[in-house]
């Protein structure tokens, strides 16, 4: 089995979406770990506030099956690939780390995931696996939280 530590946002309908991903993961994964919802402002373009969150699961699937079976959870309620890439979207999952792997390409596919450097990410990772060790920084996510720029700052942090 290996540790999976996912990053899930949505800015549509934001808390029914996450709410349904999560019972999505529950469903097929069984016991998670769930952190709580922040919400954000848009990045990389204007729309609506993000609500973002995160879970840890086990899995015995090959990360290319668990990303194809994410896509298609995204899929199945309503994401949009049609426009561009920074968009307004119902649920967005991305598998931040899949165990000590690091995956640098050909492909869409990057593990660690560069968005570890937004707080959005990163704070509630570091919530559910503080000491979950960065493969590539050699670092847990609660040491990497604590040299944030937004640590210490204040999240609106919102029930699902």
């Amino acid at each position: 089995m290996t540790t999976v530590l996912l990053s899930l946002g949505s800015n549509l309908q934001p808390q029914h979406y996450l709410q349904a991903a999560v019972a999505v993961l529950r469903e097929r994964f069984g016991a998670i770990s769930v952190s709580p919802a922040y919400r954000t402002p848009a990045v990389g373009f204007d729309g609506p506030d993000f609500l973002n969150n995160a879970v840890m699961l086990d899995t015995d699937l090959p990360l290319g099956e668990l990303d194809d079976w994410l896509h298609a959870v995204e899929d199945a309620h309503g994401r949009d690939r049609s426009g561009p890439r920074f968009s307004d979207r119902t649920l967005d999952i991305d598998v931040v780390y899949y165990g000590d792997l690091v995956v640098e390409g050909p492909g869409h596919l990057r593990i660690p995931r560069p968005e570890l450097k937004h707080a959005f990410v990163l704070k509630p990772l570091a919530d559910i696996a503080p000491d979950f060790i960065d493969p590539v920084r050699g670092l847990s996510l609660q040491q990497m939280w604590q040299q944030h720029p937004q640590h210490g700052q204040a999240f609106d942090t919102v029930e699902l």
